[in-house]
């Protein structure tokens, strides 16, 4: 009688994956309702905002001025998260680019960097622009230009 070998089952193995949890300090309030009819960048004619800092994360403003040069972080919550591939800036005229080759807002990680200027300061709310952001965005940090 011949022996019999044992197979291993091929099944597909999963990848583990690593999960980030990003809790907002705050959110955009602008006058931008719209992704397709906000500028592309801040300097191509965005207004200001208001940047709403949350209650818990108010402290974290000690020493933000006035004219004080930021980046903000901002989540970019309408963005399709299944791109990989685009024309830049939506013109087919240009050849198709990888979303890490460009500032896309659709990508795998929809995070987006402002560099915003302060223009004013109520309480823990700051006015910065010019950006881009639409109203809603949520905003995952506040970096210093350096």
């Amino acid at each position: 009688m011949k022996d019999k070998k044992k197979t291993k089952s091929k099944a597909k193995k999963k990848k583990p994956t690593t999960r980030f949890w990003l809790r907002p300090i705050g959110i955009i309030r602008s006058p931008l309702k719209d992704r397709h009819g906000a500028p592309r960048q801040g300097s191509e004619g965005a207004p200001d905002a208001w940047l709403d800092v949350r209650a818990w994360a108010a402290k974290g403003l000690l020493r933000v001025g006035v004219g004080d040069e930021l980046i903000v972080i901002t989540w970019l919550h309408r963005s399709r998260r299944g791109t990989f591939q685009v024309y830049p800036r939506s013109d087919k005229r240009h050849r198709l680019h990888g979303v890490f080759a460009t500032r896309s807002p659709d990508r795998p990680n929809p995070l987006g960097l402002h560099p915003v200027t302060v223009r004013e300061i109520a309480g823990r709310r700051l006015r910065i622009g010019p950006i881009e952001a639409i109203d809603g965005t949520p905003v995952v940090d506040i970096k210093p230009v350096i």
